[in-house]
């Protein structure tokens, strides 16, 4: 049996992007805090390499600001180059997957904006921490980090697509991998 002409056959506007879900708010935060736990040991290979490089003898050392700077340069490395690909360790094992908004992978310039645009979840907590005229201790700092990434993670409940604002700003979003 052979098909119809071309000229009977419906045309369409081309092949579109299935519409993803985003995946729901706790199954993100999961994977962030699992995704925290797999950094540490990106941060003490990291650590150790600064040190032994820098001859760094101690962690009160006056280099700790380079020191920072270095492990913010890892983790932009690290997250650039697994989000280009697609999904971290984290990502995959939670069944989360970033890709452009027309559901493409990410260039690795996406990729760093998301990275730069990501640090909105740390930053006011600890500049703000930094900035009081009064010295805050490591426990309430924490409480000012969490409290902040609470709200912002329940400020995607109010994206059209429930998506998290660095994503929407950075022309990416989290889709699930995982069937419904």
């Amino acid at each position: 049996m052979s098909s119809p002409p071309p000229s009977s056959q419906a045309v369409g506007p081309g092949p579109s992007v299935a519409p993803f879900a985003p995946p729901g708010i706790p199954r993100r935060m999961a994977a962030w805090l699992y995704e925290g736990m797999l950094l540490f040991a990106v941060v003490f290979v990291a650590g150790w390499l600064f040190s032994a490089l820098s001859q760094m003898r101690h962690a009160l050392d006056d280099r700790r600001v380079l020191l920072q700077a270095f492990l913010f340069v890892v983790f932009g490395i690290y997250f650039v180059w697994f989000w280009s690909r697609g999904q971290t360790l984290a990502m995959k094992t939670w069944g989360l997957r970033l890709v452009g908004r027309d559901g493409r992978p990410v260039s690795q310039w996406r990729a760093l904006l998301r990275y730069v645009l990501a640090w909105l979840w740390f930053l006011p907590p600890l500049v703000l921490a930094w900035a009081l005229p009064f010295q805050v201790s490591g426990a309430e700092v924490s409480v000012l980090l969490f409290g902040w990434v609470a709200i912002w993670a329940v400020l995607a409940r109010f994206h059209p697509e429930r998506q998290f604002w660095h994503d929407a700003w950075a022309g990416t979003r989290l889709i699930s991998t995982r069937p419904r």
